[in-house]
């Protein structure tokens, strides 16, 4: 930890220790918010994920979006980098691909404040097979 030097130092070691407090308490209830996890695997980091992720936080912070940006490893999706999925209170899980700034302002204006389903999504194409115990 650094010294602290001025009143300046001070107050902005309360704001990020609060930023740290403030991300904690909404971990208590996280399916009452919004929830962005960014692919960090090294095929996400190196197409720009963590410019993305940056973006996100800043942006939802900006427009006091309850939401909790985290980063998780490979989706596996590597060809779609930068792949996040975004879960909104009471709703499955989506996943957007080749996701920018740009994209990612899109992301948050139409997906997470109206709803509405914006390009790039990747589709879940695939369905669970349960054993026939009858046969």
């Amino acid at each position: 930890m650094s010294k602290v030097k001025s009143l300046a130092d001070l107050r902005k070691m309360r704001d990020e220790l609060q930023t740290k407090v403030s991300l904690r308490e909404k971990s208590d209830n996280p399916e009452k918010l919004v929830q962005v996890k960014v692919s960090m695997a090294t095929c996400g980091i190196a197409s720009g994920a963590k410019e993305v992720m940056n973006h996100m936080i800043e942006e939802m912070d900006r427009q006091a979006i309850d939401a909790i940006v985290t980063q998780t490893g490979c989706m596996g999706f590597c060809h779609a980098e930068p792949t996040i999925e975004v879960t909104l209170p009471g709703n499955d899980p989506v996943v957007f691909g080749h996701v920018d700034n740009k994209k990612a302002d899109e992301i948050i204006e139409k997906y997470v404040i109206r709803g509405e389903l914006v390009d790039g999504i990747i589709p879940v194409n695939y369905e669970t097979v349960k054993e026939n115990k009858n046969e």
